[in-house]
């Protein structure tokens, strides 16, 4: 009878924000965490309040908030680590659509793509990848990042994007493997340059006009990229344009989109990126993954990452390590090139020490517990793989 209850107050709450707000439907609850800005809390929570006033599809609920009477739904934390807790909480309640944070970290196989506004032309354009490692090597992982910027894409509403893969180390191998997926069925479209010689090789022209719909390239790239479109104009201490860096996609990732800013974010970044978040969670992100997987393997990707990788480090000829029992990861340890990020985890495994990987906000690291970190720190030197 409670549950009954509850549906029909929400019923007729629903219809009443519609006869005020013209807008009827399921509002999307989307998370914000307050914690670990340059700006400080109120510069994010400034960014809610103009989701609020822009949008009335999307309800702000925000995680470390200290002010009970700033009008939101809000879950105290002390840290940004006790927000991640709190959010995955309310996740697993299904309290939350999706939810945008900063410095989460995604494992080893999940990227973000970003979205930003290109100068000129004013268009829209989505960068796949921006942060995160969707695999250690290169060309695997842009071939991957093309297949979760599409699913993007395809969830914001965009049905036939455009993709395009910027002229970077690896541009002409990911773009002879999207190719091939193409003759194999898998249906792709590809932009054109806006250079005279055309191609879908994109230079830092296309960057600029937003030539495709998806820019495809490595995620320290992408990351690069997103810092000079979201802050050019502000000197770089301040973003202030754009989607922020996106959800994070791939093999690993939540059910519900996580959605990345960076501690330089500013109000209007916040607010895109709670929009971004909320526009993925409506149409289905994760499910699109799944179907553009599908349809790509259809296509033959396995047989195209297996023809188009390269040799793997001889450090992945080393012993397979148990991991020792689970422990809460709560510190991390930076530093560690991405080739070799996997076989430092086994490395501390292998001296009894629980760890896994992530990605941070300056790279891939090694999380730890606490009380393991400076026994972890003195393997890794050992082992060569920090100093």
């Amino acid at each position: 009878m409670a549950n009954i209850n509850q549906q029909l107050a929400d019923t007729f709450n629903a219809m009443a924000d519609g006869l005020m707000s013209g807008q009827f439907g399921k509002k999307l609850r989307i998370g914000l965490t307050l914690i670990g800005s340059e700006h400080g809390s109120q510069e994010l929570l400034r960014g809610a309040q103009m989701v609020a006033r822009q949008y009335s599809d999307i309800e702000p609920v925000l995680i470390g908030c200290d002010e009970p009477d700033c009008g939101f739904e809000c879950y105290p934390a002390v840290d940004l680590h006790e927000c991640h807790k709190v959010m995955e909480s309310l996740f697993a309640e299904q309290q939350l659509d999706g939810c945008v944070t900063l410095h989460y970290a995604f494992p080893l196989g999940v990227s973000t793509m970003g979205k930003v506004v290109t100068p000129s032309t004013g268009r829209e354009m989505i960068i796949a990848s921006t942060t995160g490692t969707t695999d250690t090597q290169r060309q695997a992982a842009m071939l991957k990042n093309a297949i979760y910027g599409i699913a993007l894409a395809k969830s914001t509403g965009i049905e036939k994007p455009t993709i395009g893969v910027l002229n970077v180390d690896g541009a002409a191998v990911c773009e002879r493997a999207l190719r091939e997926l193409k003759q194999g069925g898998y249906d792709i479209e590809f932009a054109q340059s806006g250079r005279a010689d055309g191609g879908i090789a994109m230079r830092g022209n296309d960057l600029l006009q937003g030539t495709p719909d998806v820019m495809v390239t490595d995620s320290l790239t992408g990351n690069l990229l997103m810092k000079m479109f979201s802050s050019f104009t502000t000197g770089g201490s301040y973003e202030a344009s754009g989607f922020g860096y996106g959800p994070g996609l791939g093999e690993g990732a939540t059910k519900q989109p996580v959605n990345i800013i960076s501690r330089a974010s500013g109000a209007p970044v916040v607010a895109g990126a709670m929009r971004l978040c909320a526009d993925a969670a409506r149409g289905e992100v994760m499910k699109r993954v799944d179907e553009e997987w599908e349809a790509a393997t259809l296509s033959g990707l396995n047989s195209v990452l297996t023809k188009y990788c390269t040799a793997k480090p001889a450090a992945e000829q080393a012993e397979t390590v148990v991991a020792p029992p689970e422990k809460v990861t709560d510190a991390e340890i930076g530093g560690i090139d991405i080739l070799a990020i996997e076989y430092a985890c086994q490395a501390l495994w292998k001296a009894n020490i629980f760890a896994r990987t992530g990605m941070g906000c300056t790279g891939p690291i090694v999380l730890v517990a606490k009380s393991d970190l400076e026994q972890a720190k003195i393997q890794l030197v050992e082992a060569d793989y920090i100093s």
